[in-house]
């Protein structure tokens, strides 16, 4: 199919079908969607979750505790809102169900850049998925159940098509009071059309944004008289009002009011009656205009509080849905957010070196998180990120206490995703030469990008601090591991001896028995054996030896038993990874001669010294990054 074809196509799915109110009425006894309503039809589009059992997956076990979650596919590349999202999905399903949430206004509330404008336009766009019906030509889309008064016709229409009294709603549009006169009462004279909701023609979703304080008035939610028309019709004829406003075409729909709480109270006054009674006045001496849809707020949290402090707005105040939308907090996810920018961009092909975006995800996500007592905020970070830190950071808390010291408001304030992109934008252009990113060029435009933000001295210095004291130091570590692993040719079978010498030792000091060595013939006591263990533990700093032993040795016989009674590799625990990897890169003095870019001595080094390269270029770095980060490497780790 070509394009024109594919476009042609989707426009005749769109197009109105048409039918008489008797045809209409029927399809409502076979099938009750037909008359849903805007929160059913939102139910509808955003369709099933995926339940997700997270005592399956040790790290998301320790962030939802082991409960199941429910994940929506419509909002998959949502990172880290998974609260947010099931709050606006029990929203929908409560106003569904015709409980109070239908008569509420929902409410994103979030800082800048947290994505609750992203959210807005999603749910606009799920709405246009599911068509609706109409009254053909009506200018608020009203509903043709409309058309019948719940208490004179409920009880008929119940019985002869099944439809619930609930939904009838009333009242009738002054439009359509207007045609039913004309038509002398004969209600078969109407048409129905089905339509499908559209941003683009403003049918049944609408976007109404805040004006001027002094001249911003209920005309653009409710509409206001057409002044042409005035020639042929009074002033309070319905054919000469113009019904242009947010509420009228966003009827059996979705409003979206952008910052809501910058209008002026008199503004909002509309909303009330609209969610509250299902109907608003317009602006002249008419009758009430009917509303069954959804209306959709955001705004950023200091206007919530100034509006929220103010007592005359109290009657407002309860009638708003709060759906809070914080930063993401969990590092990997916020990875996953800065990944799909770049995929719609022309960086997604541009060379990014490893641990780039997580070193900006761990500068992003410290700067949301409040600092905990007692405790290392980076261990506080790593543990919101499932990690578990019992082996490694005796300080460090559960997840609930970290959450419950930080109080609800956490994740309301920081740097926003906005700026992390300019950041990003900067580092991956930083080069004239090359467009690439790493995280020593990163280090740099962060710190010069700190100085122009002008932030309160106390937030900068606390920045600064986290790069200084948590990212450059760790980055020495791992771009030190990285060069390591790439200069270590024999590097797997040296880890494997450690690996299985270590596993032996525990085996046997766990045993309380000795040790012969099979190939010297030397005995090893169990002070001796315990000796030698801590030589590989103590500078992994393993806080708990003996529980570590039992825990490496009871997984290697567990593995042995689905192993042919082999030891399984050395890469196959991550702790012990670790632990034999410190070990290992103890001593880099030898690195030397083989990563740096001077002359080399022989041909031997320098066949040795492209190798190196080689393998840093499969491990996902340019080779120009390879030259200014081993240059960086050996130049700090001196100063380290």
């Amino acid at each position: 199919m070509s394009i024109f074809d594919h476009v042609q196509s989707r426009y005749e799915q769109v197009q109105q079908e048409e039918m008489s109110l008797q045809e209409y009425l029927e399809l409502c006894r076979k099938d009750p969607r037909v008359y849903a309503n805007a929160a059913e039809r939102m139910l509808n589009a955003i369709g099933e979750p995926e339940a997700i059992d997270t005592a399956k997956d040790p790290s998301l076990s320790r962030i939802f505790s082991n409960k199941v979650i429910r994940r929506y596919p419509a909002f998959a590349e949502f990172y880290g809102m998974e609260e947010a999202i099931e709050q606006i999905v029990s929203y929908f399903r409560h106003a569904a169900q015709g409980l109070e949430e239908r008569k509420q206004i929902l409410y994103l509330l979030g800082p800048v850049g947290g994505g609750k404008s992203s959210l807005a336009e999603r749910l606009k766009l799920l709405m246009e998925r599911v068509p609706f019906y109409a009254i053909k030509d009506s200018p608020v889309y009203e509903s043709p159940l409309g058309l019948f008064s719940p208490e004179e016709d409920g009880e008929l229409l119940e019985k002869e098509y099944n439809i619930a009294q609930r939904h009838l709603r009333g009242p009738m549009s002054p439009w359509a009071a207007k045609r039913l006169k004309e038509y002398g009462g004969d209600l078969s004279q109407f048409r129905v059309v089905r339509l499908h909701p559209s941003r683009l023609n403003q049918i049944a979703v609408s976007k109404t944004e805040p004006g001027d304080e002094n001249n911003q008035d209920i005309s653009s939610l409710v509409g206001k008289v057409d002044i042409r028309q005035l020639e042929l019709y009074s002033q309070d004829d319905p054919d000469a009002y113009s019904f242009s406003g947010g509420l009228c075409k966003a009827n059996q729909g979705l409003m979206e009011f952008v910052e809501m709480f910058k209008a002026p109270i008199k503004v909002l006054h509309p909303l009330l009656t609209a969610t509250q009674e299902g109907n608003y006045n317009p602006t002249e001496g008419m009758g009430a205009i009917p509303f069954e849809g959804i209306i959709m707020a955001h705004s950023n949290e200091s206007e919530w509080q100034q509006f929220r402090n103010n007592r005359n707005n109290e009657a407002f105040l309860d009638r708003v849905y709060i759906v809070k939308v914080p930063y993401c907090l969990r590092v990997s996810e916020e990875v996953k957010i800065y990944q799909k920018l770049l995929e719609h961009s022309s960086l997604n092909e541009a060379p990014c070196a490893p641990d780039t975006l997580r070193m900006l995800a761990q500068f992003s996500t410290l700067s949301r998180l409040k600092e905990p007592e007692n405790s290392s905020i980076y261990s506080k970070m790593r543990v919101y990120d499932g990690e578990n830190l019992k082996d490694t950071d005796p300080k460090a808390k559960s997840i609930q206490e970290y959450r419950d010291a930080a109080g609800v408001d956490e994740g309301m304030n920081g740097l926003s995703t906005r700026f992390a992109f300019k950041i990003l934008s900067k580092v991956f252009n930083f080069d004239a030469h090359e467009i690439a990113a790493n995280p020593v060029h990163l280090l740099y435009v962060l710190e010069q990008a700190l100085e122009r933000e002008q932030l309160p001295k106390e937030v900068h210095e606390r920045y600064l601090r986290f790069i200084k004291e948590y990212l450059a130091p760790r980055y020495v570590d791992f771009i030190g591991k990285e060069i390591q692993t790439a200069y270590l040719e024999s590097y797997t079978e040296y880890g494997q001896n450690i690996f299985d010498r270590y596993v032996t030792y525990a085996d046997f000091w766990i045993q309380d028995q000795e040790y012969r060595d099979p190939e010297t013939g030397e005995l090893f006591d169990r002070q001796s054996l315990n000796e030698d263990l801590e030589k590989i533990e103590k500078p992994a700093g393993i806080s708990n030896p003996k529980d570590f032993r039992h825990e490496v040795v009871n997984f290697v016989l567990r593995a042995r038993a689905h192993n042919n009674g082999m030891n399984p590799s050395w890469q196959s625990y991550e702790k012990l990874r670790g632990v034999i990897e410190h070990k290992m890169f103890a001593n880099t003095e030898e690195l030397l001669p083989v990563i740096s870019f001077n002359a080399k001595a022989s041909v031997s080094d320098q066949r040795k010294h492209e190798d190196f390269v080689d393998r840093m270029v499969q491990r996902g770095y340019t080779e120009k990054q390879v030259r200014l980060l081993s240059e960086w490497y050996l130049r700090v780790r001196k100063s380290h």
